[in-house]
């Protein structure tokens, strides 16, 4: 029994070595749209564009990147940052409790908002 704890934490994913630098998040993320549910609020489609604006079919807002974390403002809502794991077209969004919801990255702005 002793030898459980170290074995569980070997085999705990170190999710912090996966996630995106803020220039990595700008890079992947600035001047595309993402496509993808999240937990809490479910699909969603945006376009986030180099002004820090926000765009989709049926709403705005506005994104920044504070240190390694991307964060969104939408209408009077406060602000909601998230950490990015970023592997080629797709993203994870994370918090400290884990995935909080997914998606693909599509060059530019196909959606034409």
């Amino acid at each position: 029994m002793r030898y459980i704890l170290p074995l569980l934490l070997l085999a705990t994913p170190g999710f912090a070595a996966d996630l995106a630098t803020g220039d990595a998040i700008r890079a992947a993320l600035v001047g595309n749209t993402v496509t993808g549910s999240m937990s809490a609020s479910g699909g969603y489609a945006e376009f986030y564009a180099p002004d820090g604006s926000i765009r989709a079919a049926d709403y705005t807002g506005a994104w920044a990147v504070k240190g390694n974390k991307m964060c969104f403002t939408y209408g009077q809502d406060p602000e909601v940052c998230w950490s990015v794991a970023i592997n080629g077209s797709q993203v994870t969004w994370m918090s400290e409790a884990g995935e909080e919801g997914h998606g693909k990255i599509k060059p530019g702005n196909p959606g034409g908002w």
